[in-house]
């Protein structure tokens, strides 16, 4: 059957679940979930992981996208976690290199600010000591003059000076999609659009649970000898269904970021500032954009779509001109956003940035084991305890012994290496892509989605060689066929929003390519027409909602019209025409 994460065979992968008794069952395809799957398959668990939606649909694609070494812990006390951070990000910089980059980052310091001078430069230290941050990226301070050099678009009245240290910028979707790889790599069972509706017991202790297909609507029943919830936002909403929710409970907080054309804010490097009302905000560049986040307040709503609203655009464009002066930021000029909930394990007293983002495991009386909190960087250490807790349960009752934790041993996939470094093996892959007639700008596009991956699409670029589509469409073509194949890729949205990142930082390549998109995708999962109208209908609220407006309000956002006339228009286009090509007939 093989180990690629299929989204042909997702049907068969239920099916197996259902086939045999698994030692465990992970609940939720987030970051955490992937962990887990990656952890215990690695041990020679039997693994299987269902997702209710998309894989890292929740918070684990709507996060700041930086693997933090833990400056915010240090101001918190939490020296063990600044440590923790610290080791977490470099390893995984090894584990995925074209995934976790080091990226520079300001933090200006100004006269009655949060901290001053001779305190920024103790607490970089101190973090750099504790977390182990190699020579070349420790922390330095500059003073006025120094900090102007380095970004003259920073307010400088009452300007003292700044600290510059090191983050660690991600794709967070992509690494979840990344990490779920590895664990279908090792025989982990995987299937997204699959929701958990009720639990089965034996004598009080839980020993499965009813799985329904979100496409087909079948249901399976899925045993286990370990369940494990880690549904993240919807952990709560899980232990109900165990009649196991009390004690300690979620608290969640909305985090906005607003993504703007790097011309309307040219930073030269990330920053991270004060603003008015004792909170901090990063600006952080990618790809020609800048984006921006975040808030932080308390949210009650609807946990799947959260929303931007427009006091949450003026917060951050207000924010933005206060620390840079000079730019003159409009509401016109955001060219997408995104809303992610934090699910926070509460403390009393506490206010929600207060809260340290630590993670919590708790056993139910049925044994119901639940992971909840924690931070995108100890996702890995997360999964390991998880996973210690059942093989420590495993043996206890049929006597079977599992070896320890090995993930910080073995690369993530993508992050092959074989010998080379990745700057090594990202120069030999794009002489290998210009030989194809790649562009350069092309493949490096490629390179840090799919890392050494990217050898797998070139060999599918080099079967395609005789078509006669442009070098952009036959590029998405094999996108498109080695997400369906490899990435579990079963909506539009998947493949534009969370496997590439399009909706969000190349708005205008993602609406150039809708048709083309619509089109691959129902020939290789054979959509009926009924499908790919709700499809358009997806794409369309999931392009407004990255704006801001609500699902459903069909405003005039759209150049062209996005229905079944226009997807049958490029059906009936002859394919051996050299022009006009998809991608130019929908500009």
């Amino acid at each position: 059957m093989g180990t690629s994460l299929s989204a042909r065979m997702r049907t068969q992968y239920l099916q197996d679940m259902s086939a045999s008794k698994l030692d465990v069952l992970v609940i939720g395809g987030g970051i955490t979930g992937a962990g887990i799957a990656w952890d215990a398959s690695c041990r020679g668990m039997a693994v299987g992981l269902v997702e209710m939606g998309d894989l890292a649909s929740g918070t684990s694609s709507r996060s700041t996208k930086l693997i933090h070494a833990g400056l915010r812990y240090l101001r918190q006390g939490e020296l063990g976690l600044v440590r923790e951070a610290g080791y977490e990000r470099a390893l995984l910089h090894r584990s995925a290199p074209h995934l976790v980059e080091p990226i520079p980052m300001l933090m200006p310091i100004y006269k009655k600010g949060t901290y001053g001078y001779l305190a920024r430069a103790i607490g970089l230290y101190l973090h750099d000591w504790l977390a182990g941050v190699k020579g070349s990226e420790r922390g330095t301070m500059f003073r006025r003059e120094g900090t102007l050099a380095l970004e003259p678009l920073l307010r400088k009245e009452g300007l003292r000076g700044c600290g510059y240290y090191y983050e660690y910028r991600t794709d967070d979707a992509r690494l979840t999609v990344e990490v779920m790889k590895s664990a279908r790599a090792r025989g982990a069972l995987i299937a997204n659009y699959a929701k958990v509706c009720a639990f089965i017991y034996r004598g009080g202790r839980v020993v499965g649970a009813h799985v329904e297909d979100q496409w087909s609507g079948e249901t399976y029943e899925v045993f286990a000898k370990k369940i494990v919830n880690a549904t993240g936002l919807w952990a709560d909403q899980v232990r109900q269904k165990d009649n196991s929710l009390k004690g300690r409970s979620l608290l969640f907080t909305k985090g906005v970021h607003l993504v703007v054309d790097h011309a309307k804010l040219p930073i030269r490097q990330a920053a991270y500032f004060d603003v008015p009302g004792g909170r901090m905000i990063f600006v952080i560049p990618r790809e020609g954009k800048t984006y921006i986040g975040t808030t932080d307040t308390v949210y009650e709503g609807a946990t799947e779509t959260p929303g931007v609203t427009a006091e949450d655009r003026r917060y951050l464009l207000d924010a933005v001109r206060h620390a840079f002066p000079d730019v003159h930021l409009k509401i016109s000029d955001i060219e997408a956003g995104w809303s992610g909930l934090r699910p926070l394990v509460r403390e009393e007293g506490k206010g929600p940035s207060e809260i340290s983002g630590k993670d919590e495991m708790v056993v139910s009386d049925s044994g119901l084991i639940t992971i909840a909190g924690g931070k995108l960087t100890g996702f890995r250490k997360m999964a390991e305890k998880v996973v210690n807790l059942a093989a420590r349960q495993l043996q206890e009752a049929d006597g079977t012994i599992y070896p320890p934790c090995t993930t910080d041993r073995v690369p993530i996939s993508g992050g092959e290496l074989n010998g080379l470094t990745y700057e090594e093996l990202r120069e030999m892959l794009v002489k290998q892509g210009k030989s194809l007639g790649i562009p350069s700008e092309l493949m490096l596009g490629l390179m840090t989605r799919y890392g050494s991956n990217t050898k797998e699409l070139l060999h599918r670029i080099h079967a395609a060689s005789q078509a006669s589509e442009s070098m952009e469409i036959r590029v998405l073509r094999a996108e498109i066929q080695y997400s369906i194949e490899h990435e579990m890729t079963i909506t539009a949205v998947d493949f534009l929003l969370r496997r590439t990142g399009w909706v969000l930082f190349d708005r205008p390549r993602a609406e150039r390519l809708i048709a083309p998109v619509i089109e691959m995708m129902r020939d290789y999962l054979e959509w009926s027409q009924e499908e790919v109208d709700r499809q358009l209908e997806l794409l369309q609220d999931q392009l407004q909602l990255a704006w801001g407006a609500p699902a459903g309000d069909r405003t005039e956002l759209f150049p062209y019209p996005l229905g079944r006339e226009h997807v049958e228009m490029v059906d009936t286009q002859e394919k051996e025409e050299d022009s006009p090509t998809i991608s130019a007939m929908i500009r």
